[in-house]
């Protein structure tokens, strides 16, 4: 049996597939914490997770929900830059006392998410091996493809990649502070230097939810990197109360956008009206960022509800309408269902123009957003089938990858025997 610790953000979009894969290799005997703010510590429990807490008195309970109400108002490169300072203000806190937190926990190995930067330096440090886990989007740097933050389109071309090289050059001055902060603690413990941002993952093996055919062609991927599919399963996530027999039977759309970009006013009001008048039914979950009470009477009397049970809804829907998260993506794909997206900001756009480039949805920019160019990228996606194919082609893919059960072989490889495991090797039985 091994003892896995867990990093990740305290925000729902990556604790609920962390815990999955948490919750996946407890069934098969290993023990799993999740080392985090205290913010995380519901999430581990109803996922049957055990915890262990830093940073109690610089992050009380609560604390994300601040950053979250910040966030949600932001949008672009504004929402990036107050997430990259989020992360910076956390990195030294966690580096100061994650070692002494997992030590104390037992912890014997590290699944670090990929926007944890410094989650594989206190491995190293601790002499323990980790796994990096995309969570989201797959950040790593390749010239080939265009930053995770950016809506622009996959071209081979040459002016392509050195766009895409003037891009990574804006992230690297964003992210300046962040990889100061580390680069002081690497030295402090006498670890080799990060020369590329890629350096922060791990060269034992690195997951990603995606399944490859949900990603551009990439020319810079290193051997153990694998696409396994999303991780997703309901018993590892809370009850959620919903009015199933307020439902019409008719065609239905659901809208959500997410747990963080979620507080913007305009965005569901234009969702509601360009619904108007459609044979369907229009079903919005706020994700928490508003009270139903707070919001205006919205066009058409959709279905609107505080959260919503996404996995049973995406079986009965036939549109999602979304802001592009990666795990709302990917589970609306897990179902065949076809998207718009309106994404926000992080890698939001980058997820929209994976949807756009696949041919299973519809990309709306949110500086373009109005009623008309929304209604009329609905009813292309409800009716033209190509969008549907395309979903139940990505589906076929996202199922055949493999999911958390890959994911977790190729783990519990990995602290077997302390090797790389490559993504053209067969996993050998362990």
């Amino acid at each position: 049996m091994t003892h896995f610790g867990i990093i990740c953000p305290a925000s729902t979009g990556h604790l609920n597939p962390m815990t999955t894969l948490g919750y996946e290799l407890q069934r098969r005997g290993h023990r799993v914490t999740v080392v985090g703010i205290l913010d995380s510590e519901g999430k581990a429990a109803s996922s049957g997770l055990e915890f262990q807490a830093i940073a109690e008195s610089e992050c009380p309970y609560g604390y994300m929900q601040q950053l979250f109400d910040e966030l949600g108002k932001l949008s672009g490169l504004a929402a990036l830059q107050y997430t990259i300072d989020s992360i910076q203000k956390g990195t030294a806190t966690f580096l100061q006392q994650a070692p002494q937190a997992i030590k104390k926990a037992g912890i014997d190995a590290l699944l670090v998410d990929q926007v944890s930067p410094a989650g594989g330096t206190v491995a190293e440090y601790l002499d323990i091996p980790f796994v990096s886990v995309c969570s989201a989007l797959m950040i790593n740097r390749d010239i080939s493809v265009p930053p995770f933050n950016t809506s622009w389109k996959y071209n081979p071309a040459w002016w392509a990649k050195v766009r895409n090289r003037a891009g990574y050059r804006l992230l690297n001055r964003l992210g300046k502070p962040i990889r100061e902060t580390i680069a002081q603690y690497r030295n402090e413990w006498n670890l080799p230097p990060h020369i590329s941002p890629n350096d922060a993952y791990s060269k034992l093996a690195q997951l990603s939810q995606q399944p490859a055919e949900f990603e551009f062609p990439r020319e810079d991927l290193p051997e153990c990197f694998h696409f396994t599919g999303a991780y997703h399963k309901s018993n590892s996530r809370a009850t959620v109360d919903f009015p199933f027999e307020k439902l019409t039977g008719q065609p239905l759309i659901y809208a959500s956008m997410g747990t963080l970009q979620n507080r913007l006013m305009g965005v569901f009001e234009n969702i509601a009206e360009a619904c108007v008048g459609l044979d369907t039914q229009l079903v919005i979950s706020l994700g928490g960022g508003m009270s139903q009470d707070s919001l205006p009477k919205l066009p058409g009397s959709p279905l609107v509800v505080s959260y919503a049970p996404q996995l049973e809804l995406l079986q009965k829907a036939a549109l999602t309408i979304t802001h592009a998260g990666l795990n709302t993506t990917l589970e609306s794909l897990n179902a065949g269902v076809p998207m718009v997206a309106i994404p926000i900001a992080n890698d939001q756009p980058g997820v929209a123009s994976r949807i756009a480039w696949t041919g299973c949805g519809e990309m709306i920019k949110l500086s373009d957003l109005n009623v008309s160019k929304l209604r009329t990228a609905i009813q292309k996606v409800l009716t033209q089938e190509s969008y549907k194919r395309n979903a139940m082609r990505l589906q076929k893919a996202n199922q055949q990858a493999g999911g958390v059960i890959r994911a977790a072989d190729i783990i519990e490889q990995v602290v077997s025997n302390g090797k790389p495991v490559l993504a053209n090797s067969n996993l050998s039985k362990i």
